[in-house]
């Protein structure tokens, strides 16, 4: 076996790819794992501190969960939620209608929801069944107690750069970037995908934090070419291993914001060809996960985020720093500094 396939074999958990772009120079490049676990970590130690602080002025913040049905995704998501909710010490309820439920009795639910003082933070579990108006139900939560940021109301203030509740994933996103350090002022940034709960909030929050954004799209013209000038890459189209290599200008910070379930025996022998232990794992298990950049890219990326353990973990820290946050401005407190987060 070569050098190189030694490497190859060796390293992959590590950060490091030898991808055949690079095989005829012999270059191999370290990238560097930014971990969202770590980062999550950090933030509920922080959260941890801030409602034992509330707690002594007889203050506890508390998240309803509206889950609609029985979608056993949902159920998961939900789940976990209420459990991180349990761990730091924040009160939760859980609303669970069945899913032949009206709009209209969706909507009073809603609204006793926003009338109850015991409840910061309202979050109603997506998506919604297909005969429920899904906007009029957002749309009818107090923005006050919009954890998730997708109110209209939120979302004016977010184009504004005005202080506000701010969607999960993006807001994470920040988090990550700001305290891996990773340079955001002046940097040439490409979002790809324009969806309201990621791709839009996640352009507007890196343009308030002084980079140049660019936002693509299925309509683009010639993606990867738009997509190799990037200093910063923020994959979030939900397309699995859609960012190949080619996508990426050596050394730039790459955050992947999909999580994708694969099944296709074929789908794996082709995402992870260069990572014989993710591919063994596969085949052990018939299922993995993959985010909607390659493999490959680590090796070539400066910094790249992983699935799982990157963006994913950040999203529940987010919401429940939505929810303190919520909390604090609801009964007019001033955050605190060591707490406060970038919006």
């Amino acid at each position: 076996m070569t050098d190189a396939g030694r490497r190859q074999n060796t390293l992959p958990y590590l950060g490091f790819c030898y991808h055949s772009a690079f095989a005829k120079r012999g270059v191999l490049l370290p990238t560097r794992i930014l971990s969202g676990s770590a980062i999550r970590d950090q933030i509920y130690a922080e959260l941890s501190s801030e409602i034992s602080a509330l707690a002594s002025a007889g203050i506890r913040p508390g998240l309803a969960a509206v889950l609609v049905g029985d979608n056993p995704a949902s159920k998961v998501y939900v789940n976990s939620k209420i459990a991180a909710c349990e761990k730091l010490g924040l009160a939760s309820i859980q609303v669970a209608p069945p899913a032949t439920i009206t709009t209209s009795q969706l909507l009073a639910i809603v609204d006793d929801l926003n009338r109850r003082d015991d409840v910061d933070g309202i979050l109603v579990q997506l998506p919604l069944p297909s005969h429920v108006d899904t906007k009029k139900i957002l749309e009818a939560v107090d923005p006050a107690k919009d954890v998730d940021g997708f109110h209209p109301l939120n979302v004016g203030h977010l184009v504004a750069g005005r202080p506000t509740l701010v969607p999960c994933t993006p807001a994470g996103v920040m988090e990550l970037l700001r305290r891996s350090t990773i340079p955001l002022d002046g940097a040439n940034a490409v979002v790809v995908g324009r969806s309201d709960i990621v791709g839009k909030p996640m352009a507007l929050l890196l343009m308030h934090a002084n980079a140049t954004v660019t936002v693509c799209h299925s309509k683009t013209r010639d993606l990867p070419a738009t997509v190799r000038r990037a200093d910063l890459v923020i994959a979030a189209m939900g397309r699995p291993a859609m960012i190949t290599a080619d996508y990426i200008r050596p050394g730039a910070t790459v955050i992947d914001v999909g999580i994708n379930r694969v099944t296709d025996p074929s789908q794996a022998e082709n995402f992870f060809a260069n990572f014989p232990e993710r591919l063994a794992e596969f085949r052990a298990k018939s299922t993995a996960l993959v985010g909607d950049v390659h493999p490959d890219v680590a090796g070539i990326a400066g910094a790249l985020t992983p699935v799982p353990g990157g963006v994913g973990p950040l999203t529940i820290a987010m919401l429940l720093s939505n929810t303190v946050k919520a909390s604090r401005l609801r009964r007019g407190l001033r955050t605190p500094t060591a707490v406060a987060v970038q919006r």
